[in-house]
């Protein structure tokens, strides 16, 4: 299905790689220096009326980094790697939820500090792989 997408548009896997890279590393770099993403903020701006574009104005766990790191782990993917992926991925939202369901629990045990810490934790790795996913693409575009 994505290809047909890139194959549409003119599309090539090291520009999407590349991009995708670049954005995961601006919301990772963002996290890391605790500001809060401007891709998500929308209390300034007016709501969009038009619902067709709504899931990507919706927080990062399915905005457009999570739909890059999706699309670009399936790229080159054969049928028991996309599934691979699909059931990683069900796991991880799996995870969220229960994350959410119990999040009163798990910041009162915690504390804001170590919360405070994961984040920016978090905000490195996501810009690392988003650094690696654009080398990458790099790498494909020169033959490098």
């Amino acid at each position: 299905m994505e290809k047909f997408i890139f194959e549409l548009f003119g599309i090539t896997i090291p520009a999407f790689k590349i991009t995708g890279g670049i954005l995961l590393f601006y919301v990772g770099f963002e996290m890391l220096m605790s500001k809060r993403s401007k891709i998500n903020d929308q209390e300034e701006e007016e709501p969009d009326d038009d619902i067709a574009i709504s899931p990507l104005a919706i927080p990062i766990l399915a905005g457009p980094g999570t739909i890059v790191t999706a699309m670009n782990f399936v790229t080159d993917g054969d049928y028991i790697h996309i599934g691979i992926i699909v059931v990683v991925f069900g796991l991880i939202t799996f995870l969220t939820y229960l994350a959410f369901i119990h999040s009163n629990i798990i910041v009162r045990k915690l504390g804001n500090n170590i919360i405070k810490v994961v984040g920016k934790l978090m905000g490195l790795i996501i810009a690392i792989i988003g650094t690696d996913m654009a080398i990458d693409g790099i790498k494909i575009a020169f033959s490098i």
